[in-house]
């Protein structure tokens, strides 16, 4: 179809409005008007906007707090909608006005000059899944915290645990099940940090259990076991990764997933200078914080562990092949850089960037057979 025949649509959607410009073909002039979000609003709006049309509808609005929902509302009532990346979006260095109505006759006209970079949704099966292993992450973040402040109290009351080297262990919690305090005051405020650490581990056990449980099911089980047999990666891990990403064949090639996770170098050149800096930091920070974490794993010399020798169990042999090199190449990489002098977090970045591309080598289509 024409360009000269699409209507370009953009919107400023909010919890309770959506804000709609709409840029007509052959028109300069945006038809602007503001919609609710509830779900008749939303087919009213597609409605209005297949009227109004000659021809085709592109539609976009930013991602946001407001989530895919009303993309695919308006898909359904047969509206193209794409969600677009906020950080992405152009900027006019000099525009120190910003509105609704200005944000979405922006969007339209960025849409039309293809400048807009659109983010992959997930399903909604991929969602719900993603949303539990965030919400599986915040409660270890809970739980961190309210360890914190248990020891710290503790500190406080020079209650200092010294049996073995490791906390958190079962004689680490037997030691502060027998702790008692002669006031009733610091009784009363050990008793709730401690009973706060207890009710978020269960949380966490619960969830991991639920985690495996869905990571055994399908479309998710041959990934899940595919990541299983790296060093590092285990049920929750493979599962949060595979529902963090998604979709890899939106990654075309290893440096892409590597950007996408924000594991690649900044960098400021111009001219002849060319200056690099930290990593961007940029994308999905949950994958980018798993990929550092498994890395870690990483520095020890290449060995098959029981736990990891039972999950290679019966999987495929290039699967076997790409995570032995895997853990090959990362622990050299370790051992050259740490010889180098280079601090240790900037060499596991390094290997979390180069272990994002064994991953990638793993489950991308391209790269792996074509899935029964």
């Amino acid at each position: 179809m024409s360009p000269n025949t699409i209507t370009w649509v953009g919107m400023d959607a909010h919890k309770n409005s959506i804000k709609v410009a709409a840029l007509l073909p052959e028109q300069t002039e945006s038809v602007e008007w503001t919609e609710d979000t509830t779900p008749e609003a939303v087919r009213r709006l597609a409605r209005r906007l297949q009227r109004l049309a000659p021809g085709e509808v592109r539609s976009c609005y930013e991602a946001g707090p407001t989530g895919y929902a009303l993309q695919r509302q308006l898909r359904a009532a047969g509206v193209a909608c794409t969600v677009i990346a906020p950080s992405l979006t152009p900027v006019k260095p000099g525009v120190r006005i910003k509105t609704d109505r200005r944000d979405a006759r922006k969007l339209a006209e960025l849409l039309r000059a293809g400048l807009l970079t659109e983010v992959h949704p997930p399903s909604e099966s991929d969602e719900a899944l993603r949303d539990l292993c965030r919400c599986r992450d915040d409660v270890r973040v809970d739980l961190l915290r309210a360890r914190h402040r248990l020891s710290k109290f503790l500190l406080r009351r020079h209650c200092i645990y010294r049996q073995t080297k490791h906390h958190w262990g079962r004689r680490h919690v037997a030691w502060l099940e027998q702790l008692r305090f002669d006031d009733p005051v610091s009784q009363a405020t050990f008793d709730s940090y401690f009973l706060a650490g207890q009710q978020l581990e269960e949380r966490q056990r619960q969830l991991d259990t639920r985690l495996a449980e869905f990571g055994a099911q399908e479309p998710y089980r041959e990934p899940v076991a595919w990541l299983r047999c790296f060093k590092g990666i285990d049920t929750v891990t493979a599962v949060c990764l595979v529902a963090e990403l998604h979709d890899f064949r939106r990654f075309r090639t290893a440096r892409q997933l590597m950007a996408y996770v924000g594991l690649v170098p900044s960098e400021c050149s111009s001219g002849e200078r060319q200056r690099r800096g930290s990593i961007t930091k940029s994308g999905n920070r949950h994958v980018r914080r798993l990929l550092v974490e498994a890395a870690w794993h990483h520095r020890h010399r290449p060995a098959l562990s029981a736990p990891l020798r039972a999950r290679r169990e019966g999987q495929p042999a290039r699967v076997l092949a790409i995570a032995d090199r895997a853990q090959e190449r990362l622990c050299a990489r370790y051992r050259r850089m740490s010889g180098a002098g280079k601090i240790r977090p900037k060499t596991i970045v390094a290997m979390a960037r180069e272990l994002a591309a064994y991953l990638w080598a793993v489950l991308h289509p391209a790269a792996a057979p074509t899935r029964g």
